[in-house]
């Protein structure tokens, strides 16, 4: 009896020990790779597993004090791509309707350079229209005021990345900086 509660106590002890392993390293890896560049995400944020094929990786950056929910980061990957910059943009802007007293959707777009590669860069403001399921024909909308939409485009030879943070306003705009730093820090 005393020889299984030995066993039981070992193995148990064994799997913490593992489990508590692989968590430090899998926080310590925020490592990024896509076409043939590097770069490493904030420490953080949490990488998650993708949610589907069309993702190549996402994270979760901790909600702000304030904030209802955390921001998501996730970068789309489509090797043969999907559509011009222009259709993307006007696709991304179409899931926001204008704050309350404003007259339109906030909508900034410039270039940022990822590596040796100018890509596009669109900031987003104004209420979310989460959408489920997001590509249903009549999908249930919810909107989510004061929200924030960081879009990147970039076309390499490998294919087309996009890269969204989608969260609350202060959660988004506190992690900007470190959003661009990681996309510029490729190489």
């Amino acid at each position: 009896m005393q020889c299984r509660l030995v066993m039981r106590m070992f193995f148990l002890n064994l799997f913490i020990f593992l489990f508590c392993a692989s968590s430090v390293r899998a926080a310590e890896d925020n490592g990024i790779e896509l076409g043939g560049m590097k770069s490493k995400a904030p420490k953080n944020w949490v990488k998650e597993p993708t949610k589907s094929e069309m993702r190549l990786s996402q994270f979760r950056i901790p909600k702000e004090e304030g904030d209802s929910k955390d921001s998501e980061m996730v970068i789309f990957f489509f090797r043969s791509g999907s559509g011009s910059p222009e259709d993307n943009m006007k696709r991304q802007l179409k899931n926001f309707e204008p704050a309350e007293g404003q007259k339109e959707v906030e909508n900034k777009v410039s270039k940022i350079n990822i590596g040796k590669t100018e890509a596009t860069y669109q900031v987003i403001k104004g209420t979310y229209l989460d959408k489920f399921p997001p590509f249903a024909p009549n999908p249930k909308i919810t909107p989510k005021p004061n929200f924030v939409e960081l879009y990147v485009i970039l076309k390499l030879d490998s294919g087309e990345y996009y890269f969204r943070v989608l969260g609350p306003a202060k959660t988004v705009e506190k992690n900007q900086k470190a959003f661009e730093d990681f996309l510029k820090n490729f190489k």
